[in-house]
């Protein structure tokens, strides 16, 4: 039996997409308006018709979405987007990641509730409709691909579509953040994901990256007011905002290791390190009555202390090690990372000088207080609870601006230019008179002094610190978040470190097999988009040359940035 091609499909099937595409929609919304199941503690209760609660909220929105974008092109005011944009594309990513969502959703039934008697009509109408949603979507011929670059509108509609995106981003994460149960959390992360990649192939993140462009300044100061709103979304939820902190310090972390691996190219698998050495100056020069040292200076001198302690570090591990390239370099810098928390260990007055207090570490870290501001108090503001890693969040958040900035500008500067030209060719970069030992020992310096400044809050906020905080494993989850969301950008990093520090909080009920959903994540990335969930042009380029319009989009593009620098 000879099996039909997908191309053979659409063009046998493809006069039954639209109405698979609109009866699947149709379903999805009914199904979202009838009881899922009789169990009232099952995600929010969904025992209510013409009542949608929970999960049923995404089932519906994906049939609106798939109405919207199987009309687009045969609606008369809606066909001027047809020719702009791509919404054939937009509804296979809907209808493919939508199924899985359903069935991930009816599975947070099924299992506490053991078997498929449980199921209320909605949730088989709704499976019903995912399904044929899919096989339609499956069969839909898809148009040459469209540009939405020269699609503009008045300055104000334009800022406002950065302000409503912008919104719609910080309320979205506050009610991911509130949802504690694993299956709901995993059926609208992947869902979400769906909706992500469904814009992206519609066209619209195209558009809005030019729109970007063009209020490059609004979007930074939108992105920045959403950050410094969240937390007063969270009503005092002290769990909540610890996950957002520690989001933060990792981010901060590996923004730093971007510069190192990201911009200069150069493998390094013993970072964690810089941000526990930062950590340990400011346990040591605290008033914990586990430091060793006498002597407690203003946390403001601490924090420069921590960052040049670990740029020290960085210039005492790169100076004999970047002689080596590739893998040799990998292995020395993971070396180090062992070397640093086995040093850590043994500094108990035992095994070597009475520093760190060993494998017991240092504990009971005060919190700070600047200006008679406690940071482990609770403060109230606009009649708003902020509690203690609240306070912590708000110094964070200056402290990511700040390495955003600094990272900004090393990128658009001539040491960035000579990092990424070390990156692509370093006999290249060489030849052309670049001083090839002298950035890249520049860039283990700037890139540990940045991490050492992360470690300084991070001892504060944890209250102890201890040798096992900073494994091997720490390290490779640095990594994994730069190569997740996108070698040498800033987006990219902040959301792949964002990805990897919630995704371990909230599925919690794959216990110990977390980290195989996260490999298994990894593998899917390195298949279907290796350059990053946010690609900068140049990685891009390098695993797309097969794709000559791409390429050529590309290089223009490239040469337009070369030339404004």
């Amino acid at each position: 039996m000879k099996l039909k091609t997908p191309d053979a499909l659409v063009a046998r099937y493809s006069g039954a997409a639209f109405p698979a595409i609109l009866a699947g929609a149709i379903l999805l919304i009914a199904g979202s308006l009838m009881a899922w199941t009789y169990d009232r503690s099952i995600m929010g209760d969904l025992t209510i018709y013409f009542y949608p609660a929970g999960p049923q909220w995404l089932t519906l929105l994906a049939g609106v979405l798939a109405i919207f974008l199987i009309l687009i092109p045969r609606l008369g005011f809606l066909h001027g987007l047809a020719e702009h944009f791509n919404p054939a594309a937009a509804l296979k990513a809907l209808g493919t990641t939508t199924l899985i969502a359903v069935v991930i959703l009816l599975g947070g039934i099924v299992q506490p509730l053991g078997g498929l008697v449980n199921l209320d009509p909605g949730a088989w109408v709704a499976f019903a409709g995912a399904l044929v949603l899919f096989l339609g979507s499956r069969v839909l011929p898809l148009p040459e691909p469209t540009d939405a670059s020269d699609v503009r509108l008045k300055s104000t509609l334009e800022i406002l579509v950065i302000v409503v995106m912008m919104s719609i981003a910080l309320f979205g994460s506050a009610y991911i953040l509130g949802i504690d149960e694993s299956w709901h959390f995993t059926g609208l992360l992947i869902f979400v994901g769906g909706l992500v990649l469904a814009t992206f192939r519609f066209g619209y993140f195209g558009w809005v990256a030019h729109l970007a462009n063009r209020h490059r300044r609004v979007l930074t100061l939108a992105a920045f007011a959403v950050a410094f709103l969240f937390p007063f979304t969270q009503d005092g939820s002290d769990a909540n905002m610890s996950i957002a902190a520690q989001i933060l310090i990792f981010s901060a972390t590996a923004m730093g290791l971007n510069i190192v691996v990201g911009l200069a190219g150069l493998l390094d698998l013993g970072y964690i390190a810089f941000l526990g050495s930062g950590a340990y100056v400011a346990a040591i020069l605290s008033a914990s009555a586990f430091s060793t040292v006498d002597w407690q200076p203003p946390f403001m001198v601490v924090v420069l202390i921590g960052g040049v302690v670990a740029a020290i570090f960085g210039l005492i591990i790169g100076s004999p090690t970047l002689r080596v390239s590739g893998d040799y370099l990998a292995i020395v810098t993971l070396g180090f990372g062992e070397i640093f928390r086995l040093g850590m260990n043994n500094l108990d007055g035992s095994n070597g000088p009475d520093l760190t207090n060993g494998p017991n570490g240092i504990a009971a870290i005060p919190n700070l207080n600047f200006f008679g501001f406690d940071f482990g108090a609770t403060h109230e503001v606009f009649g708003l609870t902020l509690g203690r890693f609240s306070n912590y969040y708000f110094l964070l958040l200056i402290l990511i601006a700040f390495v955003i900035l600094v990272f900004a500008r090393l990128n658009d500067s001539r040491i960035g230019r000579g990092w990424v030209a070390i990156r692509e060719d370093e006999k290249a970069a060489e030849a052309m008179g670049v001083n090839i030992f002298g950035l890249k020992l520049l860039a283990f310096a700037v890139g540990a002094f940045l991490a050492g400044l992360a470690g300084t809050i991070k001892a504060h906020q944890d209250v102890s610190v201890t040798p096992d905080q900073y494994v091997f494993l720490e390290s490779a989850f640095l990594v994994a978040a730069i190569v997740l969301g996108g070698m040498g950008t800033i987006a990219g990093v902040l959301i792949g470190a964002t990805v990897l520090k919630l995704m371990p909080e909230k599925l919690r009920f794959f216990a110990e097999n977390r980290l195989l959903l996260f490999g298994l994540v990894l593998i899917l990335m390195m298949r279907f988009r290796p350059e990053g969930l946010v690609a900068s042009k140049r990685r891009q380029l390098e695993f797309h040359e097969e794709d000559e319009e791409l390429a050529d989009a590309i290089e223009s593009d490239l040469l337009v940035e070369d030339v404004k620098k």
